[in-house]
């Protein structure tokens, strides 16, 4: 007679006194070359895959805790939140309004435009990026036109496309396009009918979110043929409707399933921070892109922490909305539970601005999750301070210090207390239990959902097209049953629960936005990709909760490491809680302003 399953206490009933912090301790084989070949021929394998997978789960504990454990809780198949308090100081922009209406409504948030602050006389500004409204000021004084930027943009993305090896930030780009969008809108400006402050804005679109009339592949080299794009996804339909102006679409790891941004069928983007390192990902275009200086903003998707990682690699803001809170018709993972469309962006109000046209959910979500009022902080309000020193930060201190180096939490932990300092806002100590728990629902929760939409094309004879990292990823994620899947929707439960718990006494909760600073690219992974599950296990150790419970997350910048790479501050966010986030982001990106330092890659496209 075999010994009585492992049964976890009902979530109620867990004492979190007695919890104690464990740190991960993540076992997989670090694969570049011929030796990745091999790997997968072997996960491939009918007789030799099973095994293989089976070893590689039990060494990691998924068998043990999906197969083995009495989870009590019922499963959680979408994220699910009570009804949560209005938030303070904020403006109403309305889910159904017309994105250039909301925009313009945003406008009123921010700080008066002070162009004499924007343009000094000497030639070198005092700040590290032009945001949206310097470039709407250049368009509207006739300093420059669109026209003009469009032209250096094209030399940059050129520059980046033709090195050796090849580093190109975009992997659809097409020149005369982009001169004519950019005609268009200067045409706008010389006749005074400017749509909106976002006409003449360049940014970039993730390869796996529609952007008529480019193909969407997800950075395969054959999903166009599969999938036609006829429209515009929602959000990029939003974003033309304001006058913004698409450079194309923007690299990213296969499919989104990696987190490095390596990618050898169109070659690895590279960290403008420091061109031999990766960018994070999946949205590596995206964040090179921002982080170098091409465009202002652009969007990715977030299904594991695919907007905030490279953000936070590259030194810039990453906004991942709450699910449900941006409509993802019109992109590749538009059928999960964890995935969200959310801006990237070289500074939070540029990130409020583009959150502002983009958002609104889709008729279903409104039905199922029933989401707040659509709302951005107002900035300008006489009680911004006093709502920002009333401000309480969860921390988990034990796993805000398990990182690869102590600079990163270090730095992070500097910048609130700085915010504490200056607007008295409190950090509380929390617990979150079964974090590793989590990282596995995750894993599962997203690997079967990709699954379920790849399989029809792997067993359609698309197998060998996929790189051999997806095709790593796609055999561990077909091996998961629906045990697997269930029993992690019924731990999605038991976190939300801590979670919800924890929002009881806090207003946001605090962490590095990653475990490590951009890693160094493996000479041996550009022809045939890598397989790294530790170091992306570091990538992600903190951006889980925004995915598997869909809440709103936003990282920031706040200093860099002895090597001079960029660390990132993610704060987490209530259900809804967007505008809370962007007020305290705002705060913390004034703070540290002085602590950033431009990337060595950069084009200065307004000042050119």
């Amino acid at each position: 007679m075999g010994k009585p399953p492992r049964a976890m206490t009902p979530v109620e009933e867990v004492d979190l006194s007695a919890v104690r912090y464990q740190s991960p301790s993540l076992q997989a084989p670090h694969l570049t070359g011929f030796s990745l070949r091999a790997f997968v021929w072997l996960m491939e394998s009918p007789l030799f895959g099973r095994l293989l997978t089976s070893v590689l789960k039990s060494q990691n504990n998924i068998t043990r805790m999906l197969q083995d454990t009495v989870i009590p809780e019922r499963p959680m198949y979408l994220p699910e939140y009570p009804p949560q308090e209005p938030e303070q100081g904020v403006l109403l922009l309305g889910d159904d309004r017309d994105p250039v209406d909301r925009v313009e409504e945003a406008l009123h948030c921010l700080p008066p435009y002070d162009p004499s602050l924007r343009w000094p006389a000497g030639d070198k500004p005092p700040f590290l990026y032009w945001k949206i409204r310097d470039f709407a000021h250049a368009y509207r004084s006739g300093i420059t036109t669109p026209s003009v930027v469009a032209e250096h943009i094209i030399a940059g993305v050129e520059e980046w496309s033709n090195k050796k090896p090849p580093m190109p930030m975009l992997v659809y780009f097409n020149a005369d396009d982009l001169r004519k969008q950019a005609e268009a809108s200067t045409k706008r400006f010389q006749q005074g009918n400017p749509i909106s402050i976002l006409d003449g804005i360049f940014i970039a679109i993730k390869d796996d979110i529609d952007c008529f009339p480019y193909p969407s592949k997800g950075a395969t080299t054959f999903f166009d043929k599969i999938r036609s794009v006829e429209k515009d996804a929602v959000c990029v339909a939003r974003l033309r409707k304001c006058g913004v102006l698409f450079i194309g679409k923007a690299n990213m790891h296969e499919l989104g399933l990696g987190v490095t941004g390596n990618n050898p069928n169109y070659g690895t983007a590279r960290n403008p921070h420091s061109i031999d390192r990766y960018t994070g990902g999946s949205s590596s275009g995206p964040a090179a892109l921002v982080s170098s200086g091409l465009c202002s903003a652009a969007i990715g998707t977030d299904g594991g922490g695919s907007v905030r990682i490279p953000s936070s690699l590259c030194g810039i803001i990453g906004l991942k909305t709450t699910y449900g809170r941006t409509d993802m018709t019109g992109a590749l993972c538009d059928c999960g539970t964890v995935e969200v469309a959310s801006p990237l962006a070289a500074s939070v109000e540029d990130a409020l601005l583009v959150y502002s046209a983009i958002a609104g959910s889709r008729p279903m979500d409104k039905l199922t999750l029933r989401p707040s009022p659509l709302c951005v902080p107002n900035l300008v309000s006489p009680d911004n301070n006093n709502i920002l020193g009333s401000v309480k930060i969860g921390k988990y201190t034990e796993w805000f210090h398990d990182v690869s180096d102590r600079d990163i939490s270090n730095t992070c932990e500097d910048a609130l207390n700085l915010l504490c300092s200056s607007f008295g806002c409190q950090i509380e100590e929390i617990i979150l239990p079964e974090l590793e728990e989590m990282r596995t629902a995750h894993v599962v929760s997203i690997g079967t959902e990709s699954f379920c939409d790849l399989n029809p094309h792997y067993r359609a004879g698309k197998r060998t097209e996929f790189t051999l990292d997806t095709r790593t990823s796609l055999a561990l994620f077909g091996s998961f049953t629906s045990t697997d899947y269930v029993a992690s929707q019924r731990i999605r439960r038991r976190i939300m629960y801590y979670h919800n718990e924890a929002f009881k006494k806090v207003d946001v909760i605090a962490t590095p936005t990653t475990g490590i600073t951009a890693p160094e690219i493996p000479q041996s992974s550009l022809k045939l990709g890598e397989s790294n599950y530790v170091v992306s296990a570091y990538l992600m150790r903190f951006v889980i909760a925004g995915n598997l419970l869909g809440l709103p997350a936003i990282t920031v910048p706040v200093g860099h490491d002895k090597q001079g790479l960029p660390i990132g501050l993610q704060l987490i966010g209530r259900p809804w809680g967007e505008a809370s986030l962007l007020r305290v982001a705002s705060a913390i990106e004034e703070l540290c302003l002085k602590k950033r330092k431009r990337p060595s890659a950069f084009h200065d496209i307004l000042n050119a």
